[in-house]
């Protein structure tokens, strides 16, 4: 099994300074788990681990996760209503 990690687009507002970097990273500590955990659950078969096409928004302005444009459609299709329910809605 090959594991190939999700992409984050971070969307940080106005501010940025070393302690939202610090929260950010620690953030990414935690989604990226959990992210993982869920397209394994649901694409595992068909992805064999490898979830290099999956990019995921990081709006810390509007406190969620999305699923990214960049992401094939025919992904964000299977799973993006799922996807907000368990993830995406103040998921932090």
């Amino acid at each position: 099994m090959i594991s190939i990690l999700v992409n984050f687009n971070w969307i940080l507002g106005k501010d940025s300074d070393a302690a939202l970097q610090r929260r950010c990273v620690d953030l990414e500590y935690r989604l990226r788990p959990r992210i993982t955990r869920f397209l394994m659950e649901r694409l595992e078969r068909e992805l064999h681990g490898d979830f290099s096409s999956f990019y995921f928004d990081v709006d810390l302005v509007r406190r969620e996760v999305r699923i990214s444009d960049k992401t094939p459609a025919k992904y964000v299709q299977r799973i993006s209503c799922d996807f907000m329910q368990e993830i995406g809605i103040n998921c932090y």
